[in-house]
């Protein structure tokens, strides 16, 4: 069975679109060495898991599930920008003050939800929180105003999804430390 082959996209933008805040180098660094090394390792998972397939290798299938599970968002909702869209509804239907999670359901399960919270309420157990967005009027208004759906918009370009990515594979390997 021949496994798909993933090639790194050209970023929509120049390296340098995000000075001053993030410089040319680290976006070039981030790209085409970190972003590449993911691209590479996820071509040599579904080549093993092809490979694994073709010989029914029951125990390498097993293990090279953890390095598949990065794809969950495409996995769950079909591309990252349907996930995009998905989350951003939740938060634009959060009524009043609270928080939009992307969480793993269940821990160790690894299965990825969208949930919102209201007020201060947290993530409760099983449940792993990967990253929040803070809903609540004073994380938005003074710049924004009434504009919640900007700030929505706004908020994917500082998601932090290296460090999500931890918290997603640490909750799923073990969430009792998280």
């Amino acid at each position: 069975m021949a496994s798909q082959t993933h090639t790194l996209p050209p970023l929509p933008y120049a390296y340098d679109a995000l000075e001053p805040v993030i410089s040319k180098q680290i976006m070039e660094l981030h790209h085409q060495k970190h972003h590449q090394t993911y691209i590479n390792n996820l071509n040599a998972a579904l080549s093993a898991q092809a490979s694994a397939t073709a010989s029914n290798d029951v125990p390498t299938l097993i293990s090279l599930q953890q390095k598949l599970r990065f794809n969950a968002i495409v996995s769950r909702w079909g591309s990252h920008e349907a996930f995009v869209k998905a989350f951003g509804a939740e938060l634009l239907g959060l009524q009043g003050s609270g928080w939009g999670w992307l969480v793993s359901k269940g821990g160790a399960k690894g299965r990825l939800e969208i949930v919102t919270t209201k007020d201060q309420d947290p993530v409760n157990a099983p449940d792993v929180s990967v990253f929040g967005v803070d809903m609540w009027e004073h994380a938005y208004y003074l710049q924004y105003l009434n504009n919640k759906a900007g700030y929505v918009e706004g908020i994917w370009k500082i998601i932090h999804w290296a460090e999500a990515e931890k918290r997603y594979t640490a909750g799923v390997e073990n969430p009792l430390k998280l």
